[in-house]
C-alpha cells in the first residue's frame, strides 16, 4: 500500500526539511491540502528538495479557478518535479462554491468531468504544439499563441485525481481519471458497497484499467505509540468526524450504518453554532467505524483490516519528535500491504 504524509502550510521554511525527512522515511507521496492557505507553494518547495516521491494536492478546490490558470500551474510543477506531480482536484459542495468562492453553482459532476478533460486538451497543445480547440458546456477554449505557452516537457501528461463522496462523481473518476481521493468520512463497507461498484462502471464507460487507477483513502488512522496517544488521536478524529457528518452531503455514508439520526442532529447543531459540542456526539464505536486504530505495534495489521484489499493509498501523519528509524519502519511495514495500483498510466492519447 502507498503512503501519503502531509507538507506543512503556513510556514515555507518548513517544507523543504519536512519533504527531505519524508522521503528518506519512505513515504511514497507528499500531499497538501486546500483549507486555510495555498496548496501549491509547498509544492513546489518540496519538488526542489526531494528527487523521488510524488507530490500532490488533496485537493484544490476546482471550478474557482480557471481550467487554463490551473493546467499552468500544474505544468509547471510537473516539469520542475521531472514528473512527480499528481494534481488532485475537488468540487466542493454549493454553500463554498457560492458564498466563499463566489461564483454561481451548476451540477458538479458533469461540470468535474468537462474540466477534467479542458486540462487534458490544454496540455495536449502545449506539448504538442499543436491548436487549442475545446467545445464543452462550460467551457470553450480556442486561443493559445505561442507567447503564453509554455515550452513541451517531454514528460508524461499530469495524472489528474478527482475526490468522490457521491455515485456519480465517483463514476467520472472512474471515467476520466487516474485515480480518486475518497473523503474521510469514508468506511470500508461504504468503498464496498458504493464508491468501488460506482468508480467500476465508470472504467467500464472509459476502458480504463483498474491497475493504473489509485483508490486514496476513505477513512482515518488513529495511531500512537500508546494506548494514550492512541486515545488523543481518535479524540482528533471524533472531531473531525462531528465536524464532517454535520455537513447534509455526507448523510448517505452515516444513513448505510444507521446513523441517519447522528447526521442530522450533528446538521442542527452546526445551524446553531454549536461547533464544540458535536465531538462529544460520536462514539469510540462510530470513530472506528471511519478510522484504523492501533498503536504503532498494532497501526500496520489495523490498516490492513480497515484498507487492505479495497484501498491503495492512505495518508499517515506521525507526531512531531517521531524518530526517523521509527517510522521508516512503520512505513515500510504499512508499504508491505498488497494493492491494486500499478501505476498511471499517463502517456499522450492520440489527437
Amino acid at each position: 500500500m502507498r503512503v501519503f504524509t502531509s507538507l506543512p502550510l503556513r510556514e515555507w521554511r518548513e517544507v523543504g526539511p519536512a519533504a527531505r525527512e519524508a522521503e528518506a522515511a519512505g513515504f511514497d507521496a507528499l500531499m497538501t491540502v486546500e483549507t486555510g492557505h495555498d496548496p501549491f507553494t509547498p509544492l513546489a518547495v518540496a519538488a526542489l528538495a526531494t528527487e523521488r516521491v510524488e507530490l500532490t494536492p488533496s485537493i484544490a478546490v476546482a471550478f474557482p479557478r480557471s481550467p487554463t490558470v490551473l493546467a499552468s500551474q500544474a505544468w509547471d510543477l510537473q516539469a520542475n518535479s521531472r514528473g512527480r506531480f499528481v494534481l488532485g482536484l475537488g468540487s466542493q459542495v454549493k454553500g463554498h462554491n457560492e458564498r466563499r468562492f463566489g461564483i454561481p453553482w451548476t451540477p458538479p459532476a458533469p461540470r468535474l468531468r468537462e474540466y477534467v478533460q479542458a486540462l487534458r486538451a490544454i496540455w495536449r497543445c502545449w506539448e504538442t504544439r499543436g491548436k487549442l480547440n475545446f467545445q464543452g458546456e462550460h467551457y470553450r477554449l480556442t486561443l493559445m499563441t505561442p507567447d503564453f505557452s509554455p515550452e513541451p516537457t517531454g514528460l508524461q501528461m499530469v495524472p489528474v485525481t478527482i475526490s468522490a463522496v457521491g455515485e456519480a462523481m465517483l463514476r467520472v473518476a472512474g471515467q476520466v481519471c487516474d485515480g480518486v481521493r475518497l473523503h474521510p468520512l469514508c468506511s470500508r463497507r461504504y468503498l464496498e458497497e458504493v464508491c468501488l461498484p460506482r468508480i467500476m462502471e465508470g472504467m467500464g464507460r472509459s476502458g480504463r484499467s483498474r491497475a493504473h487507477f489509485d483508490v486514496h483513502g476513505g477513512g482515518f488512522v488513529a495511531t500512537g505509540p500508546d494506548e494514550a496517544s492512541v486515545a488523543a488521536a481518535m479524540n482528533t478524529t471524533r472531531r473531525r468526524i462531528g465536524f464532517y457528518g454535520s455537513t447534509r452531503t455526507y448523510l448517505p455514508i452515516l444513513a448505510l450504518h444507521g446513523l441517519e439520526e447522528l447526521g442530522l442532529k450533528l446538521h442542527e447543531m452546526s445551524v446553531q453554532g454549536r461547533w464544540g459540542e458535536m465531538a462529544a456526539e460520536v462514539s469510540d464505536d462510530v470513530v472506528r467505524i471511519f478510522a484504523a486504530c492501533g498503536t504503532y505495534k498494532e497501526i500496520a495489521a489495523s490498516i490492513e483490516q480497515r484498507f487492505g484489499g479495497a484501498a491503495d493509498s492512505i495518508d499517515v501523519n506521525f507526531p512531531a519528535g517521531t524518530p526517523a528509524g521509527l517510522k521508516r519502519e512503520l512505513v515500510s511495514d504499512i508499504r508491505r500491504i498488497p494493492h491494486s495500483f500499478a501505476g498511471f498510466n499517463t502517456d499522450w492519447p492520440p489527437t
